[in-house]
């Protein structure tokens, strides 16, 4: 079984994760770069971790705060090889988790259009669609959707 553990932005292997995530989105959206503004040792709170049972790296996420009480899901990814598993949910909520633990009683994310598995992650999971926010609001992008949730 997979394990989620606590990590670090700086960590290779997240970011090793993370290239990969953004390497396939440029691929799926046609070269677009990301929205927003990309995360940073500074601005992340929460780093998580997906290991196989061997310590394969297999899948991250983190949460960025926002203001009080709300924050930010970024950089959700399970690699190729791993999905179809529940990986992703097993991310998300611990991510969930996470954010409760620390009084982040909403969670907010910026994804596209051509994203549907993760689409239909979030909105299976409880996520419902928003305006723009935060950053995004400068920066407004019609290859983004916004989503947010109210933890309980």
């Amino acid at each position: 079984m997979p394990t989620l553990s606590p990590t670090t932005w700086s960590d290779p292997r997240v970011q090793a994760l993370s290239d990969a995530q953004q390497a396939e989105l440029r691929d799926r959206y046609d070269g677009r770069g990301e929205s927003g503004t990309p995360p940073t040792a500074e601005d992340v709170a929460v780093v998580l971790l997906l290991t196989e049972e061997d310590g394969t790296p297999v899948g991250c996420g983190a949460l960025r705060p926002l203001e009080p009480g709300v924050a930010e899901l970024k950089r959700m990814y399970v690699a190729p090889p791993a999905r179809g598993r529940g990986l992703s949910r097993l991310v998300l909520t611990g991510l969930e988790d996470v954010a409760r633990e620390r009084g982040w009683g909403t969670l907010r994310l910026e994804t596209g259009p051509l994203q549907h598995e993760a689409i239909a992650l979030y909105e299976r999971s409880g996520y419902r669609p928003i305006e723009a926010f935060g950053h995004y609001r400068d920066e407004p992008d019609e290859w983004s959707r916004y989503y947010e949730k109210e933890l309980a």
